[in-house]
């Protein structure tokens, strides 16, 4: 498949694979697609890349680490794990009302419930942790932001 522009796929790492999988597959409903396993010649190194597919070929991937340059206690929550507010680093899914109250639903089944449901005015925001500590959204607009690109260069100046 030719991607020409965009995302082709947004990687994060993990730390239980069994559990990232079992979150945006069973509970998410994005089919894992791929995963390239890379072993390091002489040793027990390696790891995984798992891809999960979100929709028109855009994937959401993940790696599993051992010993291929971790440092030890390295976290897979970007945001907190770095002293940020929870909200800095996430990523944002589109949504309509449906496939809000759909994620809802089937989160709510598999024990998690939203960290955040928020209306930010130009969208309504429905925010949640996956097992790695990252924050998910699912983001419907309503009706979403005008594309200006000078307003938004004037407010880098405020």
């Amino acid at each position: 498949m030719t991607r020409p522009n965009g995302f082709h796929h947004v990687a994060f790492a993990c730390r239980d694979t069994e559990a990232t999988r079992h979150f945006y597959e069973d509970l998410l409903g994005f089919p894992l697609v791929h995963t390239e396993v890379q072993r390091v010649p002489g040793s027990e190194s390696f790891f995984r890349h798992l891809f999960f597919d979100t929709g028109d070929g855009k994937c959401i991937a993940f790696f599993e680490l051992h010993n291929v340059g971790e440092q030890e206690g390295w976290r897979s929550d970007v945001s907190t794990g770095n002293g940020l507010p929870v909200w800095v680093n996430h990523v944002a899914f589109a949504a309509d009302e449906a496939r809000q109250a759909q994620a809802k639903a089937s989160l709510a089944a598999g024990g998690i419930e939203p960290i955040m449901d928020v209306d930010h005015g130009w969208c309504h925001s429905q925010y949640y942790l996956d097992p790695n500590g990252i924050m998910v959204e699912f983001c419907r607009d309503t009706p979403g932001f005008e594309s200006d690109p000078a307003a938004a260069r004037a407010a880098l100046a405020d």
